[in-house]
Parts: structure tokens; C-alpha cells; sequence
């Protein structure tokens, strides 16, 4: 098949994207005639890539669409989700959510959805904060560099090692308040690829999450590159709790909760309103 041209697509270099994307890296699946350079950063350096424009697609914190609805549509594959569970408030003491007022808190990104829940969870402007790299927070807080830290991916299984303690699971807050899994990280795709072709390459996408899903064993082995301080069996874990069914498609409770989260965002001042919300669905 004639190539149809490059497409640069980010992802974070944890275990779950990689877990994603396996059979696109590796070379073994069928890609409709699209090449796809994978460019490898952190969340927050993502964030920052998609405001400009830079990548075909891309991993961005829920948090960021608002500002990038103009460029990017959401795919309706390669949502993160947690349900009951997700980014925590670690400290090195036991403390209540009330004593963070005041604080400062080491965070991976001020466009991260984790900030913008613990915004919502304090309120604007009622915690100081300290943006850290996400793999640096645990390490700086155990050493005294921020009183408590805002932690993603895998943070949130090891921070036990760092001899922490859980302040908050932003995940379970979330659920009590609203009843609906929290939406922290989504894939986009750049509008001006033009309807056609952003359907046909989320249709890749999801051949990815699915092959991934179908080969979990290869997948987690592969992924394990960039589990930092876990094995293969917390790996699995961790993979588990971020790419299933959501991953998949978000489905009508998935939509709903981006929904209600950039809503809730948007009547706190925390972000801007935006309605309707674009989802690409694969062809």
C-alpha cells in the first residue's frame, strides 16, 4: 500500500501508553497505509506540544482540551479512567485534606487533570504549588521540598516505597461526588487532517489498544521498559487499572464524565466553558 505520509503521535513514557501502543512500536500491526513516528514525553511537555499544535495525535490531560479544542478532536479510544481511583496527595506525615489549605503542593503540571481535580477538591487559589517533573515528585517530597505531592502514573503504587502516606485518592474523591469514573487522560486527533483520515487513523488506534489487550502478556513485557521500581506483576496491575474497556471507548459514562469534569472546571473558573465536546469515532 502507497504511504499516506507520516504522523507524529505522543504518549508518555509510562507503562500504560506503551502497554497501548505495542503493536504500532513493534511494528506488527496493519496501519492503513499510515506511517506513525512515536515521540516519547512527559504529560505536562505534551500538554504544552498540543497548544501549538505540533503532533498529528497525541496523549493530553483532559484538563488541556478546552485550550486545544480549536486544533484536536478527542478519539473515542485511548481514554484513561479512573474509576473510583486515581492521581493521590501523598505527604510525609498523615494529614486531613483540610490541612493542605495553605500548602505547598509538588505537582506534575498545572495542565494536568490531577491539578485540576485537586483544584476543584481545595478550591482556586487555596494551596501554593511547585510544578516537578511526575517521576521527581516522590523523591523531592520524601526529601522535604514540598509538604505533600500530586502523583500520576505509577507514583500512585509506589509512593509506599518513598515511606509516604496517602493524604487523599483524587480517583475515589471524584466518585463519591459525582458517581462517574474520573476522565484523566485522553488521545486527540488534529482537525485539519480532515474528517476521513482522523476516522480512519483512530480506527488504528484502537487496533492498537485492542491487539495490546489481546497479546496482554507481550504487551506488559514490552511495557516494562518504562515501569519505574515495578516488576512484572505491579506493572500488570498498574496497566489494568488504565487501559480495559474505557481504553477502549469511552462510551456514554465516559463522555458523560468529561463532560461534568470540564463543566465543573468551567463554573469553578478553572478552565474554559466548552460545549459541545468532539469525539472521533474510528472508521
Amino acid at each position: 500500500m502507497q504511504s499516506k505520509g507520516t504522523l507524529l503521535l505522543g504518549h508518555s513514557p509510562d507503562p500504560d501508553d506503551a502497554f497501548m501502543f505495542y503493536g504500532l512500536a513493534t511494528g506488527q500491526l496493519p496501519t492503513r497505509g499510515w506511517a506513525f513516528e512515536h515521540v516519547l514525553q512527559d504529560i505536562q511537555t505534551l500538554n504544552d506540544r498540543a497548544l501549538r499544535g505540533e503532533l498529528h495525535i497525541t496523549a493530553i490531560s483532559i484538563h488541556a482540551y478546552p485550550y486545544l479544542a480549536d486544533r484536536y478532536a478527542l478519539t473515542t479510544c485511548g481514554a484513561s479512567m479512573g474509576d473510583g481511583y486515581g492521581p493521590m496527595v501523598v505527604a510525609r506525615e498523615p494529614m486531613d485534606v483540610a490541612d493542605l489549605a495553605g500548602r505547598t503542593v509538588a505537582v506534575p503540571g498545572e495542565l494536568t487533570t490531577a491539578f485540576l481535580a485537586l483544584s476543584l477538591l481545595l478550591g482556586k487559589g487555596r494551596f501554593r504549588h511547585k510544578v516537578m517533573m511526575f517521576d521527581e515528585i516522590l523523591p523531592r517530597v520524601a526529601a522535604g521540598e514540598a509538604d505533600a505531592g500530586l502523583i500520576i502514573h505509577e507514583g500512585q503504587l509506589t509512593y509506599g516505597q518513598h515511606e509516604l502516606a496517602k493524604v487523599v485518592d483524587l480517583g475515589e474523591w471524584w466518585k463519591r461526588q459525582t458517581g462517574l469514573p474520573l476522565p484523566l487522560g485522553g488521545n486527540c486527533i488534529r482537525r485539519d487532517l480532515g474528517p476521513a483520515a482522523m476516522a480512519e487513523i483512530t480506527g488504528v488506534l484502537r487496533d492498537s489498544i485492542e491487539f495490546s489487550l489481546a497479546h496482554r502478556e507481550d504487551a506488559v513485557r514490552h511495557a516494562l521498559q518504562y515501569a519505574r521500581d515495578m516488576g512484572v506483576e505491579l506493572a500488570d496491575r498498574f496497566v489494568g487499572m488504565y487501559v480495559n474497556s474505557w481504553t477502549i471507548d469511552y462510551g456514554p459514562v465516559g463522555r458523560r464524565a468529561v463532560g461534568e469534569l470540564l463543566r465543573r472546571g468551567a463554573d469553578a473558573g478553572l478552565v474554559p466553558s466548552i460545549r459541545p465536546i468532539d469525539f472521533v469515532a474510528p472508521a
